[in-house]
């Protein structure tokens, strides 16, 4: 890897390791003390049943931030480092939460469960299901199918162990509290199989946590619902039914491309080097540095964002992604993804290089335990950039009285991870602009889910395929935005425009309407809790009351990029679980007691959460002078299209916040960058203000480092 070059404005500091993910050896020890816990009985079995004791969760349990704080800008002392560990207690079925550390040790444990949650202990159906849970429902599955083989072979074409049909699970479980009863929808044995449905689901219910004891509760043949499986067989044998009958049909899901590729498109390369540099969990750009992290639960995050020296925001992190469908067949009639229960950063695998990333960007591995029972490394799922933009940052062409010609390329740099959820793959994006702005954005790819086409069910989507049904939903994104202007003593404004009708002061018998600068100060949460529902106004600041030269409050704007559909209904039982998305921005005073917007145990136990975002809110706290953060959301409605096969692309499927200086500066920080260029005429070749000119003379051969490719390594086994 070539060395940065030294236009790098700041050094690096091993500071920024007071939030850094656990290493591998920090993972390890964790993992050993809580085994050694005897009392605990806990499985060392990756394939640990629900009646067994299973470490779940290992990953790092973020210090105080007044803490952090004082080591960072005071020289205080290093914040002890600590482990968050989440145990599925399936002998006594319940779960809890509790810090180990400090590291590297002598480590001890403390349930937390209570402080957390105010409850001693959660239920055990709040529990995300794992692998091993999920490999005794593929047993009960297999059993089914043994009973099924005939109507399923000539309905489906279903073939053991060489023509399988592939499960798909809907979410929420139940309809209430403690249900733990999964519709699971079946698909054609293909790559893209999500656009492949066959008609066919069944609800197993298990409850319990003795496999045992599970049972299949209902199953739906082409819009006919049976409630055993002899009941089926008997119909089906009978000829009660309208059959489906199998036949061949190409998988129009692939991703093989129809014509062999031609060629390579652009690439990018360093003409004079890496203008960035990565050293441990720290990169510096510029005038630009951050730490940075991957959650196993939300994902991606930065903390201490700072341009120029001074800290623009503490932290900026991914919440939660959540998608609402409709439908009319059960599989997708009640569905609702909540993807940290099931965990974003899990899912983050090796990315590939030139397709996912620039083939020469810096590429960071980062390590989990996350329903497993060793560290797992993910070799690459981490990529950094510098990137042109392709559109100027600024610039000015002057026809008049002044010839010349100033700009300046809009080259950023971006940090990115991507996560493949199932069907869904989110593209995670923090950008920093040379202009001090930061942008957040996510971009959607992956494959729709899809439902068989029957009687009635046009209302809630597009057919996109023979009897195949793109199903709407929606899609929402929830980041943490903690913005620390000039310190943590801050102030919510928000701006807008009215036309004002006023007299010509030359003519005031003539009167015209103009636009008019309207400024408004929240002073409470729930004033700044901004529903999507409700008019908003167009600039939202988080301020200091330091000015800038000119008198005005230095202060960073919030602006949403959003295409978002509608929010569910407050009257919906699961909303609580995601009350977050009931706003578009919502701003409260700091605590950290409210870490995360959403929680693990959302998915599986929506309708009495353990984190009911809206609660942040119901004790309206002051927010002037006061420590700010903004949760913000932006989504897109998805109502899925031909173009959607075979799988969904990232344009105009997104959605983000940027984060922009507003009267922050003087001027635009961008007009001291190296990358600046002006000439005038007859100065056109001159190279000290146009680098441009001399392209020639800087250009060499570039190195480009061998493909390889490692992300298979991490994927899900059930043997």
């Amino acid at each position: 890897m070539s060395q940065p070059q030294e236009s790098l404005k700041v050094r690096h500091s091993d500071k920024s390791l007071v939030f850094a993910d656990l290493t591998p050896e920090e993972y390890k020890s964790v993992r050993d003390y809580m085994w050694a816990q005897k009392e605990l009985k806990i499985s060392h079995s990756l394939l640990a049943k629900p009646s067994e004791n299973y470490l779940f969760l290992i990953d790092l349990s973020l210090p105080k931030k007044a803490d952090v704080l004082r080591y960072l800008d005071f020289n205080g002392s290093k914040p002890a480092r600590y482990a968050s560990v989440v145990v599925f207690y399936g002998e006594r079925r319940y779960l809890k939460e509790y810090v180990v550390g400090p590291l590297p040790g002598p480590l001890l444990h403390h349930d937390v469960t209570k402080e957390k949650y105010n409850t001693t202990e959660l239920p055990f159906t709040a529990r995300t299901v794992t692998i091993g849970e999920y490999a005794q429902l593929f047993t009960l599955l297999n059993e089914v199918f043994q009973k099924l083989q005939d109507p399923l072979r000539e309905s489906f074409g279903y073939i053991p162990k060489k023509r399988e049909l592939l499960p798909f699970e809907g979410m929420p479980r139940g309809i209430k509290d403690g249900d733990r009863k999964t519709w699971i929808s079946f698909f054609r044995d293909y790559s893209g199989m999500y656009i492949h449905p066959v008609g066919f689901e069944i609800l197993i219910n298990h409850e319990s946590s003795n496999a045992t004891n599970w049972t299949v509760d209902k199953l739906l043949y082409n819009g006919q619902y049976f409630n055993t499986i002899n009941e089926f067989l008997t119909t089906y044998k009978a000829g009660r039914l309208k059959k489906i009958t199998f036949k061949e049909i190409p998988n129009y899901a692939s991703l093989k491309p129809k014509n062999k590729p031609s060629g390579l498109g652009p690439q990018q390369y360093y003409l004079q080097g890496k203008r960035y540099s990565v050293k441990n969990n720290q990169v510096i750009y510029l005038e630009w540095s951050f730490a940075f992290g991957l959650s196993s639960l939300t994902g991606m995050r930065v903390f201490d964002i700072r341009f120029r020296g001074e800290r623009i925001a503490y932290e900026l992190s991914v919440q939660e992604a959540m998608s609402v469908y409709g439908s009319i067949t059960p599989g997708m009639i009640l569905t609702k993804f909540l993807d940290s229960s099931i965990g974003i950063g899990r899912f983050a695998h090796e990315l590939v290089r030139g397709i996912d990333c620039p083939y020469a960007a810096t590429y960071v591995d980062t390590y989990r335990y996350i329903d497993t029972n060793v560290t797992q490394r993910f070799r690459n799922s981490i990529c950094v950039f510098e990137h042109d933009i392709g559109r100027p940052l600024r610039r000015h062409f002057s026809d008049f009285f002044h010839n010349g010609f100033g700009g300046m390329a809009n080259s950023a740099l971006v940090f990115r991870t991507i996560t493949a959820i199932g069907n869904y793959d989110y593209v995670w994006d923090f950008i920093f602009y040379q202009s001090g702005s930061v942008e957040a954005r996510v971009h959607a790819t992956g494959y729709i889910t899809s439902s068989f086409k029957d009687d009635g069910n046009l209302k809630y989507g597009h057919q996109v395929a023979e009897n195949v049904l793109g199903n709407i939903h929606t899609h929402f994104i929830n980041f943490k935005v903690d913005l620390d202007i000039l310190g943590v003593r801050n102030i919510f404004q928000t701006k807008d425009m009215v036309y004002e009708e006023v007299p010509l002061p030359w003519m005031p018998s003539e009167k015209a309407k103009i636009p008019q600068l309207v400024e408004n100060q929240l002073k409470t949460e729930k004033e700044a809790a901004l529903l999507h529902s409700a008019k908003t106004p167009r600039y939202l600041h988080i301020a200091s009351d330091k000015t800038n030269r000119w008198g005005h409050n230095r202060s960073y704007r919030l602006q949403v990029v959003s295409f978002a559909g509608d929010h569910l209904p407050e009257s919906e039982s699961t909303e609580k679980s995601m009350s977050w998305a009931r706003y578009k921005v919502a701003i409260t005073k700091h605590k950290d007691n409210e870490q995360t917007s959403s929680s693990l145990y959302s998915q599986n136990y929506m309708w009495s959460p353990f984190v009911d975002f809206s609660k942040y809110i119901e004790d309206d706290e002051a927010i002037v002078n006061e420590d700010l953060v903004a949760w913000v959301t932006a989504g897109f409605l998805h109502i899925p299209h031909a173009e959607d096969i075979p799988n969904t692309v990232t344009v105009g499927n997104g959605g983000g916040v940027i984060l922009r200086p507003h009267n922050y500066f003087d001027e635009d920080p961008s007009i001291h960058s190296p990358d600046g260029m002006y000439f005038s005429p007859g100065t056109e070749s001159d190279c000290e203000y146009n680098k441009i000119a001399c392209l020639e003379k800087d250009q060499c051969s570039s190195t480009l480092e061998p493909f390889t490719y490692h992300g298979f390594e991490g994927v899900m086994k059930f043997e």
